[in-house]
């Protein structure tokens, strides 16, 4: 279970990001993050691995707060928190091998990691990631060689190489087409049922969270005000979200969610 009790972020400059936020996600669930841009909803993921330091409240991870982690503990606990980017966060000029296999730099000693040596059965695991995320035939490739969608799949593998229990996901499919965007969000959800993993997806596609998430959250201005199913996003709530607007096409608002069954099937004859 990872719980958030009021917590707040507060920046140098005043601006107050997130306003006292609560939640409670169960393990397993699949959390789409949704709201306007300057909301907090980036903002919410990095406090939660404190990539960015919460000004207050808690953050609990089965009971241990991450808040008030002193250095070595937070280090440790990182294991646990899987982090996958929006610009990915790739090394470059490394093979796709080499970029999964640094999702195990936590486990691994200083000069291990200096000379990328690492165990065999962690060697195993990243080949065996690969080929789950469809990617095996790029092991020896360099990073600055792929596609947005063959990267962003290098950063889900590389994030489940740290075998963690929670999934924190940052816009994974701006970069992407829309046909991209869903082959990368329908491998997320799978992985994460496979796997049993707690997954928060911050998300500007609206339509691709109703497809994918088991439970929308939706920010304005750094408050909570929506948490509910993908199908109680109505034209309302839509408005109360991002403004006002037209969001009558909106597939929430006609009632035309469609299964994860038709989305497979759609995807196989496409």
């Amino acid at each position: 279970m990872l719980t958030l009790k009021n917590l707040t972020k507060k920046y140098p400059t005043g601006d107050l990001a997130l306003k006292g936020i609560t939640l409670s996600i169960p393990k397993g669930e699949i959390l789409a993050l949704i709201g306007p841009s300057g909301a907090g909803k980036s903002t919410l993921i990095r406090c939660i691995n404190r990539l960015v330091e919460p000004s207050g409240g808690q953050i609990l991870l089965d009971g241990i707060d991450i808040v008030s982690l002193g250095t070595e503990d937070l280090r440790k606990m990182r294991r646990r928190l899987g982090m996958i980017f929006q610009e990915y966060a790739l090394v470059e000029r490394l093979s796709v091998m080499e970029n999964v296999l640094s999702g195990r730099l936590g486990y691994v000693s200083f000069w291990q990691s200096w000379q990328r040596r690492f165990p065999q059965a962690d060697v195993t695991e990243a080949f065996r990631l690969l080929d789950r995320v469809g990617l095996s035939q790029f092991v020896d490739k360099r990073a600055d060689a792929l596609s947005g969608g063959q990267r962003q799949r290098v950063g889900i593998a590389r994030a489940l190489m740290q075998n963690p229990q929670v999934l924190l996901v940052d816009e994974p499919t701006a970069s992407l087409d829309p046909k991209t965007s869903r082959q990368i969000m329908r491998l997320l959800t799978e992985l994460a049922q496979e796997r049993g993993l707690t997954v928060i997806i911050n998300i500007h596609d609206v339509p691709l969270a109703q497809m994918f998430a088991q439970r929308i959250v939706g920010l304005r201005l750094g408050e909570v005000v929506y948490d509910g199913p993908p199908d109680g996003l109505t034209a309302a709530m839509l408005t109360s979200i991002y403004g006002d607007e037209d969001w009558s096409t909106m597939p929430a608002t006609q009632g035309l969610r469609p299964h994860r069954e038709d989305l497979l099937a759609s995807e196989v004859s496409s």
